[in-house]
């Protein structure tokens, strides 16, 4: 058995348009104001038939449509996506399929038609369930139009998340407590919550460099924000499966779970990374970030694929343990070893469970409730 084959195998497909920058967001996303869709589907399709000719005779775990907001993509491009993925590979009957939406772009009609395509799971964008709040973040939304969409999508998807951003300008930790019980009260079985990270590139990055990103909460107020989600979130049935994901049992992002646990999974789209075992050889792949470049390297090659890197075993358990140290359930001494041709430095990793920073059980590691918000540094130090 090939490793990636113990997380399974998944689609990313990235729309990179969006109606309006958000003043935090780093991701390759911009704001068009025409698009051809005929051209972009097509393009889109030739970019999956490459892929699928390159790695023959896989099952499709999940399908993750992101952007940018894809739920600005039509229905039928939507579906013929999904259709061309079914043709290319073979579609596990099980398969998740996700789609990110922003409430400022839901319609009844649009995602009913998304859920006849086989879309069968959403995760919004809500970011804050304050009106003040979302005015600061940028948002095109009010809350009221954020619950409107939300009560939309329930109605067409079983599964239904959304996103929430935490640690925002004048915040408190009683005031996100209070905000996380009102999403708490709305949610289905999923939530992803994340502290606002300053991002170089952004204009809250251009602001903070110049001091006028004024009112953020400290770093300590920050963390205990972090702890007090933790308990919340346990406390209502919604543990964190993940340092930012929540949810009840069963009912986690199984393609996310596909990159936390280390298995291959094919970027189409611009700027869409992804990682693909050929031929017994781990590969990272890069696209064309620029839509315009991208489009233009489909017309040209038949796919939008920039570049491919052979990743060395050491580089894979790097990467593995990065990921899967995200999760609750941890990493697997044995696949680790596997990957880098040796065993973890001992001593380091006794220094970590010695320190309370790592549990150790029946030939995995986890994270423990205080290493967790320090796990950039309990990696470096299990690299070593």
């Amino acid at each position: 058995m090939e490793d990636w084959q113990n997380a399974g195998f998944g689609v990313y497909v990235h729309w990179p348009f969006c109606m309006h920058k958000c003043p935090y967001c780093d991701f390759n996303s911009h704001v068009s104001g025409e698009v051809d869709q005929k051209k972009w589907r097509d393009a889109l399709l030739s970019d999956i038939q490459r892929s699928a000719a390159e790695l023959p005779e896989r099952t499709v775990n999940t399908i993750f449509f992101g952007g940018g907001t894809p739920s600005l993509m039509p229905p039928e491009t939507v579906a013929a996506v999904i259709e061309k993925i079914g043709k290319s590979w073979k579609l596990s009957p099980a398969a998740e399929i996700s789609l990110e939406a922003n409430p400022t772009s839901v319609e009844a009609g649009r995602f009913s038609g998304y859920a006849d395509a086989g879309v069968n799971r959403v995760s919004m964008g809500i970011q804050s369930l304050r009106d003040a709040d979302l005015k600061a973040l940028g948002r095109m939304h009010s809350v009221r139009e954020a619950r409107a969409a939300f009560e939309i999508a329930r109605k067409q998807f079983d599964r239904v998340s959304f996103d929430l951003i935490y640690a925002r300008q004048g915040q408190t930790v009683d005031t996100w407590e209070a905000e996380l019980t009102d999403a708490i009260d709305m949610a289905v079985d999923h939530l992803s919550l994340y502290q606002l990270t300053i991002e170089e590139g952004t204009r809250f990055g251009d602001m903070h460099a110049r001091g006028k990103l004024r009112d953020m909460p400290n770093d300590a107020t920050a963390t205990d924000m972090y702890f007090r989600t933790q308990e919340v979130c346990e406390k209502h049935g919604l543990p964190a499966y993940e340092v930012s994901n929540h949810s009840r049992a069963g009912a986690e992002s199984r393609h996310n779970l596909i990159y936390w646990r280390y298995g291959d999974y094919v970027g189409v789209g611009p700027g869409a990374h992804g990682r693909i075992t050929l031929d017994g050889q781990k590969l990272a792949t890069d696209t064309f970030i620029d839509p315009a470049d991208w489009l233009n390297a489909v017309s040209n090659n038949g796919w939008g694929r920039k570049a491919s890197e052979i990743v060395s075993g050491e580089d894979q358990a790097s990467e593995y343990l990065m990921m899967s140290m995200r999760l609750a359930e941890g990493s697997s001494l044995n696949r680790y070893a596997a990957l880098n041709g040796s065993a973890m430095n001992e001593g380091n990793l006794e220094d970590m469970v010695r320190a309370g920073f790592v549990s150790r059980e029946c030939g995995r590691i986890t994270t423990t409730s205080r290493g967790r918000p320090l796990l950039n540094a309990v990696l470096r130090q299990l690299m070593t």
